[in-house]
């Protein structure tokens, strides 16, 4: 079998602090999470992704044109092995400690670590830096910015929200996630701020937290309208919604699409 031919390393500093060495410009990449592959589509790189997980549902073709090496949470290390990675890109909430420090004794492993707006155009930017892409990078990040420039408007009260991302038990997201970054970018206040990251809610803390607007994400959990009545009788005066995970979530190119969404449900008050 031929080898691929060996490029002087480009030595980067990951959202983790981790000094990684990478092969520039790397020629065979495996992403484990979902926005990071839509990322690498989007910045003319798809030829070069080799491996994806099997929720990387955007662009479509990802998982047609790379091989599928298992999920975010169990990563099939045989399938990565054969598919040699210079370059696996990783993140420290989507993926699991043992499972990415078992491929980081083997390969270069780049994670990012997000739970904001400028942490999210931090990691295009040295994602597009460290495959060779840093020019539609900046140009990516410069677009997301702005985007998000516009849609600050002169202050307003936000609106009591609370984002719900699974139901047996009710979860919803809290402090410290990139969805509640999110939501104030998107003018809500989160009712369970005080609360740390993922946690569980019981429907009598919902009712004391009387929120205005409960929003109901499409992801993980795929809540659907069938839903709505479940949590009218919880909190009768809210308003229940449906919204899109992807928009509120996924910290990757999607996020161009996220701030005229926002400004939609804005309208839509």
């Amino acid at each position: 079998m031929e080898l691929p031919p060996v490029f002087p390393p480009l030595t980067v500093t990951d959202q983790l602090g981790r000094q990684v060495a990478v092969p520039f410009p790397p020629r065979r990449i495996v992403s484990l999470v979902p926005s990071q592959t839509e990322l690498l589509f989007d910045l003319g790189l798809g030829e070069r992704v080799v491996g994806v997980t099997k929720f990387c549902i955007h662009p479509a073709e990802a998982r047609q044109s790379a091989t599928v090496v298992g999920g975010t949470k169990n990563f099939d290390f045989e399938k990565i092995d054969t598919l040699r990675p210079d370059l696996i890109l990783g993140n420290k909430e989507e993926n699991y400690k043992e499972g990415i420090e078992q491929l980081a004794a083997r390969y270069p492993v780049w994670l990012s670590d997000i739970s904001n707006l400028p942490e999210a155009l931090d990691m295009i930017r040295r994602v597009g830096l460290i495959t060779g892409r840093k020019e539609a990078g900046d140009s990516l990040t410069a677009d997301i910015a702005a985007s998000f420039a516009a849609l600050m408007a002169p202050a307003t009260e936000l609106v009591p929200a609370a984002y719900f991302i699974w139901r047996k038990p009710y979860m919803v997201a809290a402090t410290g996630t990139f969805i509640d970054d999110m939501l104030a970018r998107a003018g809500f206040r989160n009712v369970f701020s005080h609360l740390g990251r993922y946690p569980e809610v019981t429907p009598e803390q919902l009712r004391q937290a009387a929120p205005h607007q409960i929003l109901l994400s499409s992801e993980p959990y795929p809540f659907g309208p069938k839903h709505v009545a479940e949590f009218q009788e919880i909190c009768s005066t809210a308003r229940i919604r449906i919204v899109d995970g992807e928009l509120f979530s996924w910290y990757g190119s999607r996020l161009r699409l996220s701030a005229a969404y926002f400004k939609s449900l804005i309208g839509a008050d």
